[in-house]
């Protein structure tokens, strides 16, 4: 379980987070939405122990997110994956960089074998979104933090992206915090949501 408590952080004077508190299990999927410019990017990072808040804690069964060894529990899949991985790397670079993934992870997101010798820079924006969201599902992966995957994609590509992604974390009991500006996407895919506003969480009806 993901447990955060009092989160603060600034930008200079600007408040961006202000108390925050979240909890996240993994048999859930968490909305939280907001403007662009509002904080999410920045709360997602400090959930997954990737940034220091300036003030409170994020645990993880009781443990400092930032102190658990090897593989974090907790993922972040990004925005823009083109920015996350070498463009020179071939998409089995890019596989093998996560760790050990498991061929029904690579089925659940249609990587075929063919794939392998591309380089990144030569996959399509959806396949490239499908390779980095394969190579973050890990055996010790379970809670998936998505900060806006398919914002850059056409509507196709992000629906299939979706239906494959909720299909493979809900097969392994992974939970979800979806990040996103679109309110239409966290009702289909959300089980609780939130709205990030004024740096504070407030339930999202």
């Amino acid at each position: 379980m993901l447990k955060a408590d009092g989160l603060i952080h600034r930008f200079g004077d600007a408040m961006v987070l202000d108390h925050v508190a979240l909890s996240a299990n993994t048999d859930e999927r968490i909305g939280i939405v907001g403007p662009s410019g509002i904080g999410k990017t920045t709360l997602g990072r400090i959930l997954a122990g990737q940034i220091r808040p300036d003030g409170g804690r994020v645990m993880w069964n009781g443990m400092d997110i930032a102190a658990v060894k090897g593989p974090s529990p907790v993922q972040l899949a990004p925005q823009s994956p083109e920015l996350a991985v070498d463009p020179r790397w071939t998409v089995a670079d890019i596989l093998a960089n996560g760790g050990a993934i498991d061929g029904g992870v690579l089925d659940g997101f249609g990587i075929r074998a063919n794939w392998r010798t591309r380089r990144a820079r030569e996959l399509s924006g959806g396949e490239l979104a499908r390779v980095s969201l394969a190579r973050l599902i890990l055996p010790t992966t379970h809670l998936l933090i998505c900060d806006e995957i398919t914002a850059q994609l056409d509507a196709i590509s992000a629906r299939q992206i979706w239906q494959a992604l909720l299909s493979v974390t809900l097969e392994r009991n992974i939970g979800l915090i979806v990040i996103s500006h679109d309110e239409r996407l966290q009702k289909a895919v959300s089980t609780r949501s939130f709205r990030l506003e004024g740096g504070q969480l407030k339930h999202n009806s």
